[in-house]
């Protein structure tokens, strides 16, 4: 049914919206039922995606950045640093590439911000907890590594440390930024309680560097471990007791130092070196047997 005559700047608008003809060499629309029913009006659907685009860029300004934070953080656990291009970042924050660079000028830029904004936090969190603790250093090295593992580990930021120990042998300004800004100021600050717990007797003397870092390095494993195989390995990992066995066994091995029994001493004395290879080259026979 025939219902009138609308004129369009182009024939391409004319052609979208209904049956063409031209009317003194101008595209005109002849309005029918069908066009009325199935399409929109000329404009209609630009001034509502107009609207859309008008509520997306109304946005408070300061909020911005956090979304594109997020965006990255997103991208980079999944993609890796090399991977992930800027214009997806933008993409997945609902932002222009344009209003991107406004915030951060390169990638680089863009993921100090992620570590600045999750993870240095975190440790700053740490140290304020290590000067205002006034129980003992084992209490204060649990509530460090379970502190740590909740506001990082466990969370979309652990997938940062996996990210550093894949990447930062082609990206070194990178590495050297998150040594300085997260590792270094990790490892001060349980080298520190390590310490205190052997200036109070309550640990034995033993060298500072190494027991810091294997308190650390299980933690870490863990981390890496939940962002990779962990996704692959059909016997899910408790962490809490996984982190709870770690500290009971380092805890216990940074104690009182304990003399060895008699007996113990007796059985050491016997296994000089040659029988040591003797031991080792029986249990490998009774293995290929």
């Amino acid at each position: 049914m025939y219902l009138g005559i609308i004129e369009c700047d182009t024939r391409f608008q004319a052609q979208k919206w209904g049956l063409v003809f031209e009317m003194n060499n101008d595209p005109v629309i002849l309005l029918t039922d069908w066009s009325v029913t199935h399409c929109q009006a000329p404009g209609h659907h630009s001034a509502m995606a107009h609207s859309r685009q008008d509520r997306r860029w109304t946005r408070r300004k300061e909020a911005r950045p956090a979304e594109l934070i997020s965006a990255a953080l997103d991208l980079f656990v999944e993609r890796g640093f090399a991977a992930t291009r800027l214009e997806d970042v933008a993409a997945r924050a609902g932002v222009s590439k344009g209003t991107l660079y406004l915030y951060f000028p390169s990638k680089e830029d863009l993921f100090k911000a992620v570590v600045r904004g999750g993870i240095v936090p975190a440790i700053e969190r740490a140290e304020k907890r290590f000067e205002d603790h006034r129980g003992s250093a084992g209490e204060l090295i649990r509530e460090l590594v379970k502190g740590w593992w909740t506001s990082v580990g466990n969370t979309r930021l652990g997938g940062i440390p996996k990210l550093m120990i894949a990447e930062s042998g082609n990206f070194p300004e990178l590495a050297q930024f998150y040594h300085d800004e997260v590792i270094s100021r990790g490892h001060r600050l349980v080298a520190a309680a390590v310490q205190r717990g052997i200036d109070t007797g309550e640990f034995q003397a033993v060298d500072v560097d190494y027991a810091m870092r294997l308190v650390i390095a299980p933690v870490w494993a863990l981390t890496v471990w939940r962002f990779s195989f962990g996704q692959c390995d059909s016997q899910q990992l408790d962490s809490v007791a996984y982190l709870d066995l770690h500290l009971d066994l380092i805890l216990r091995g940074l104690g009182a130092a304990m003399e060895p029994t008699s007996a113990g001493k007796q059985c050491a004395s016997k296994l000089t070196e040659p029988r040591l290879k003797a031991v080792v080259r029986g249990r490998s026979a009774a293995g290929k047997k």
